[in-house]
């Protein structure tokens, strides 16, 4: 069984996310300090005030207050925002949702709200649900649960045009070519770098999904010969890469020399001092590794492992 109740929200948010993914301290790109974070680091207003609520679990050891309802899994989660998630329940973050739900044997309800500046504030932090599916690993705003997978911003092209092979911003062929970015994102930093921003198209980091697609746009823009080639993050671009046209390389950016890293590690993010609840997620990621695994590469998601190199089967 499955519910989904909407966050109450003011003027639609911006996705600051999944092109969370952005720089991070620990394993987080810089410019979605608000993902990216997506993938990302969501700015929240503060902390509201806790206070009992119903389905709440009892004081745990530590003595601070456990706000995790036992009664169903509440997800905080983004209505539109694919392949991650939406109302729909069609993201790999729906799915794995799902799994955990399972796991737990309780039934899963959702909280919506856009992946944008008051998201963890206005879901997690309100107490209107429990977990947050993906966030960067080392964000201090919430408490981190164990990585269950790592990406990178990729490289993408169509074959056949000139840059078959090229698995840095660096190589020379792209120099003049007219390279699909998305503003503020650790790429963007690079490029500007190697001194090829004057031909790079900027496409949007903050928008609300619901409405507007970037991400899609620069796809299309590849396929139609607008630009040369696109960078994105590696969930995001590996999913659109496959779908709605000509299938186009995708090469995750492991040999940058300059600026920001590329690859990052996503969690589970929970409130913090939610110790027991981290852990018995911990516990879920840990027997489910492999299962989760087939759900992202099914999406197309590049995985890397602790060496940087590709994983390309379920992990058992």
């Amino acid at each position: 069984m499955k519910r989904a109740a909407w966050a109450t929200r003011g003027r639609p948010g911006r996705s600051l996310r999944r092109g969370p993914l952005p720089a991070f301290a620990i394993e987080r790109p810089p410019a979605a300090r608000p993902r990216a974070r997506r993938l990302l680091r969501w700015l929240a207003g503060g902390v509201l005030a806790l206070g009992a609520a119903g389905g709440a679990a009892p004081a745990a050891e530590s003595g601070r207050a456990d706000l995790v309802n036992r009664e169903v899994l509440r997800v905080c989660s983004d209505p539109a925002d694919l392949p991650f998630s939406n109302e729909a329940q069609q993201g790999f973050e729906n799915k794995i949702a799902e799994l955990v739900a399972g796991e737990l044997k309780l039934p899963l309800e959702y909280t919506w709200f856009p992946q944008a500046t008051g998201f963890v504030r206005q879901t997690l932090f309100a107490k209107r649900c429990d977990l947050i599916i993906g966030f960067a690993q080392g964000d201090e705003l919430v408490l981190n649960s164990n990585h269950y997978y790592r990406s990178s911003y990729a490289l993408i092209y169509r074959q056949g045009q000139g840059l078959d092979g090229a698995t840095t911003l660096a190589d020379p062929r792209l120099k003049a070519k007219h390279i699909g970015i998305v503003a503020g994102t650790p790429p963007s930093d690079v490029i500007a770098r190697l001194g090829l921003m004057q031909d790079a198209r900027p496409y949007p980091l903050m928008v609300d999904r619901r409405f507007e697609s970037p991400a899609e746009r620069m796809i299309a823009d590849i396929r139609s010969g607008e630009i040369d080639a696109g960078v994105l993050w590696g969930p995001i671009g590996g999913y659109f890469a496959t779908r709605g046209g000509e299938k186009l390389t995708v090469t995750p950016l492991l040999e940058e020399a300059i600026g920001p890293r590329m690859a990052y590690r996503i969690t589970f993010g929970v409130r913090n001092h939610e110790d027991d609840w981290k852990h018995k997620l911990n516990e879920i990621l840990a027997k489910r590794q492999g299962d989760i695994d087939a759900i992202l590469l099914d999406f197309g998601v590049p995985l890397l492992d602790e060496e940087m190199k590709p994983i390309t089967a379920p992990r058992r």
